[in-house]
């Protein structure tokens, strides 16, 4: 008998003849007309941004390898395609020194860190994008067009404002540098047409994301407004490049269909009730730290197969519940249980002291919007509009604005000395921004003061300085309009603060909303 030589090795086993080198090109190249279509589009600085991105990510894995003696799997083309999605998931006017950081972060951190290709457990573009969004968050969201501050497309659609969605999905309306859906598209449907990416990952992702859209949106499954979320928020690159990552989604195509709609379900819920409008990231950064667990009990199952049935045939005693659930599982979920019913105690015990003094500040700002009244007494017209809104959103025209209050001020001899009404709009920046708006009898803005106003340092909460703020008092008009740029001139232009666009206009729609409130209730016949 002649001598066989067997190689033994661990899974995952090569059952293709594509190398990861060719996987990776073609890649790269099926990213080349976004990037092309987004250097275009934002100026050569976007270039730039690539060119440090993908530089810096082939360097530091260069430089590990020759410091810790590995071989050399710079060459194998990965590095540059988690340097150009990182580029591609960033504004392309940012700094370059965060594009450096954010790419070292990807494949220093999340990547060789952690073994090297293959062994990281979240996609490394993804964690450096929210790295830098956490880390830089002012100017990973500052978009520039002709050199202007502006707010993106699905910023404007979740205030309630219409879009262009034809400019969103050629790529011309703004936002990341890689924002060119048809360009996306077509390198993602490319990918999938060579078997390169699973399609049970990018379209269980668009079908989960575009179901909870038309469920909980707030315009049904109308068309114009799914593809409008369809093309923002970097969800086709997600779909088709971030979530497909082999190392970070699961094995079996049961486990990619149930991976693809978690990301899918989750990045609609965080687009309807987060409150940041671009949180598609964290829904697939979630999705990869439910992989192993998917992976684990999403097992197709062979034919003619029944794991108990031979337990049972070769008189093996049924597993214990124990033994059928990992350990680690069972004490995350009694920590998780404990924790959750401390925090109920905590809440219970302080809620009655928490609303006392959210009732006083409410108190001390209707005093400083209506300086002429020692009391504030309920309207039934008010009282009565209010409680048919529900809690809802307030009108088509203001964004996500409530109003939570109306209440006329009342000087010592029982006169109306003005109103104030409280309005909360969620398009903030960082959440919600409430304000109280006091009016004067006949329906001039006394001033307005914030009751919830929780927006970056230096930047977002410039709206409750003298300078943004008194812009409107003594007007009387009808709607504000809010003037990125600057340079008011009109009783009804509003200047915004530098840089904060959203936390400006958030502002100014909830004003808006009071003033709508107030022409419609108070001066259409109420009190």
């Amino acid at each position: 008998m002649s001598q066989m030589t067997l190689n033994i090795s661990t899974g995952p086993h090569v059952r293709d003849k594509w190398t990861t080198p060719f996987i990776m090109h073609v890649v790269v190249l099926s990213l080349l007309p976004a990037t092309i279509i987004g250097c275009i589009v934002n100026g050569l600085h976007s270039l730039f941004v690539v060119l440090a991105s993908v530089a810096t990510a082939v360097l530091t894995e260069l430089i590990f390898d020759k410091i810790c003696k590995k071989p050399d799997t710079w060459k194998d083309g990965s590095a540059v395609v988690t340097g150009l999605l990182l580029a591609l998931s960033l504004p392309g006017s940012i700094p370059i020194y965060i594009v450096v950081i954010g790419s070292l972060f990807a494949i220093l951190v999340v990547k060789c860190f952690f073994g090297g290709l293959g062994k990281n457990f979240i996609n490394p573009a993804l964690a450096a994008r929210c790295f830098v969004l956490i880390s830089f968050s002012m100017t990973t969201t500052t978009f520039m067009v002709d050199g202007v501050s502006t707010a993106t497309p699905l910023v404007d659609l979740a205030a309630g404002k219409a879009v262009n969605v034809t400019q969103m999905f050629l790529g011309t309306a703004g936002g990341v540098l890689g924002s060119s859906i048809i360009a996306l598209m077509a390198g993602g449907l490319i990918l999938w047409a060579m078997d390169i990416i699973h399609g049970e990952i990018c379209f269980s992702v668009i079908v989960g994301f575009l179901l909870i859209i038309g469920l909980f949106g707030g315009q049904g499954f109308d068309p114009k407004y799914l593809m409008a979320h369809l093309s923002g928020g970097g969800v086709i690159m997600g779909a088709f490049y971030m979530a497909t990552d082999y190392t970070t989604s699961p094995v079996s195509r049961l486990g990619q269909l149930t991976y693809g709609c978690l990301i899918g379900v989750l990045g609609g819920l965080f687009r309807c009730f987060g409150s940041a409008a671009d949180s598609f990231s964290y829904a697939i950064i979630v999705g990869n730290l439910f992989t192993p667990l998917i992976d684990m009990y999403v097992i197709p199952k062979p034919y003619a197969f029944r794991k108990g049935m031979i337990a049972l045939r070769n008189g093996e005693p049924k597993k214990s519940f124990k033994e059928r659930i990992p350990v680690p599982v069972i004490v995350i979920a009694v920590v998780t249980l404990v924790a959750g019913i401390a925090l109920s105690g905590v809440y219970t015990m302080t809620k009655d002291s928490i609303e006392a003094q959210q009732l006083a500040k409410n108190r001390q700002a209707y005093e400083a919007v209506c300086p002429g009244a020692t009391d504030f007494v309920d309207d039934e017209a008010a009282v009565a509009a209010i409680e048919e809104l529900a809690g809802g959103v307030y009108g088509t025209s203001f964004g996500r604005t409530r109003i939570n209050e109306a209440v006329v001020g009342v000087d010592e001899a029982g006169n109306v000395a003005g109103y104030v009404i409280s309005v909360t709009s969620s398009d903030g920046y960082d959440g919600d921004i409430t304000i109280s708006l006091g009016l004067d009898p006949e329906g001039a803005i006394n001033s307005i003061a914030f009751t919830e106003l929780h927006e970056t340092p230096g930047m977002g909460m410039l709206c409750d300085e003298p300078a943004f703020k008194d812009q409107f008092n003594g007007r009387k008009v009808d709607a504000f309009e809010l003037l990125k740029k600057g340079g008011s001139t009109a009783e009804t232009e509003i200047d915004s603060v530098s840089g904060a666009s959203t936390t400006s206009g958030a502002v100014v729609n909830a004003v808006n909303a009071g003033l709508d409130f107030y022409r419609t209730v108070f001066a259409g016949g109420g009190n």
